[in-house]
Order: C-alpha cells, then sequence, then structure tokens
C-alpha cells in the first residue's frame, strides 16, 4: 500500500448533499481518510495510490457536488530568511 494525501480548496461550502456524498466515498476501496478544513476552505483526502490516482480521487470529489477551485500542494512554499551579514 502507497499512502498519498491530496489537498484541493473549493470555491462555496459544501451543501449537505455533497458531504453526505464525500461521507460515501469513504466507502470506495483505496479511499482512507477525508478532512475538511473549514476555516480554509480545503479538503483532504488520504488515499491509497495503488488502487486509485489522483485523477480518480478528483473526479470522485467532483462527481460528489464539491466545486474545486485548485490543488494545493502539501507543503507550502517558503521563502528562505535572509543571511544576516558580519
Amino acid at each position: 500500500m502507497t499512502t498519498v494525501e491530496i489537498l484541493y480548496s473549493y470555491t462555496t461550502q459544501p451543501t449537505e448533499k455533497a458531504v453526505f456524498a464525500l461521507a460515501n466515498a469513504k466507502d470506495v476501496y483505496g479511499i482512507r481518510k477525508l478532512s475538511f478544513d473549514r476555516a480554509a476552505k480545503t479538503l483532504r483526502v488520504e488515499y491509497d495510490a495503488t488502487r486509485l490516482t489522483a485523477a480518480a480521487v478528483t473526479k470522485l470529489v467532483r462527481d460528489a457536488g464539491l466545486e474545486i477551485a485548485a490543488e494545493l500542494p502539501l507543503i507550502p512554499d517558503v521563502a528562505p530568511e535572509p543571511v544576516a551579514a558580519n
């Protein structure tokens, strides 16, 4: 098993129908965990990459009714701090 996470930002709060559909998505073989961060408007999906592809996970989330704005990097870009000259 190869566990992979993918992070989506979404445009509008999910409807009740979309939340129930995503809850049922946990029953899809290969989906391990779904985590919403409502304040950041993100959905993190943990899945088994030996069973599913990123494209299949994206399709599953969209088919559930969530409006995906973008796929976000899991590690945000951080600018290096300047080194003080002596």
